[in-house]
């Protein structure tokens, strides 16, 4: 796996082999991207962002994010194997002063740790996971997200998720099994 684009394009980051995780396809990584880059459906820039990168796994979509100008990026992730790898990439790609990884529960940190405002909000759970719903409750509740915001979910195609009381839906594209939300807080 390597970073697509940006000050960091073609460095390698390592990544689990296993069936617990499953890491952003490159052409859907780069497909949102594109979409943050170009759309008028929302007004966010990467360059100088603060991104909440939330079941962060590896770290693949945040290391994007400080490749392609991102201030700094908060990964969350209860995984100890991934987030050992995703220090480990943070290190070697000589990027760990750009960011802050919390391992444990995401609703415990959401809650006890997390109290400044974000411009990119990313969420890959898992796809039987539907906790995210309260996380995003939460980030609703505490504010913790600019006037420019964006919130942008990875999710199975066929998961039926109703946000309509949480966001409001800007886009939803479909890549293969996958489907990516974008939406802002109202």
């Amino acid at each position: 796996m390597r970073v697509i684009s940006g000050k960091l394009k073609g460095r390698v980051i390592n990544f689990i082999r296993n069936s617990r995780t499953r890491p952003l396809k490159d052409s859907v990584k780069e497909n949102i991207f594109n979409i943050l880059n170009h759309s008028n459906l929302f007004n966010v820039k990467m360059k100088n962002s603060k991104v909440l990168d939330l079941y962060s796994g590896i770290g693949s979509f945040g290391i994007e994010c400080i490749s392609r100008g991102a201030n700094n990026v908060t990964f969350v992730e209860n995984d100890i194997t991934a987030t050992k790898i995703l220090n480990q990439n943070l290190i070697s790609l000589s990027i760990s002063n750009k960011s802050k990884i919390f391992t444990n529960s995401i609703e415990l940190i959401l809650k006890e740790n997390i109290n400044e405002r974000y411009d990119i909000f990313f969420l890959d759970p898992p796809f039987s996971n539907n906790n995210f719903f309260h996380n995003l409750k939460t980030i609703k509740e505490k504010k913790i997200y600019n006037k420019n915001h964006v919130v942008v979910i990875h999710r199975e195609d066929n998961s039926l998720d109703n946000l309509d009381n949480i966001l409001n839906i800007l886009d939803i594209k479909k890549y293969g099994r996958s489907k990516i939300i974008f939406g802002i807080f109202f």
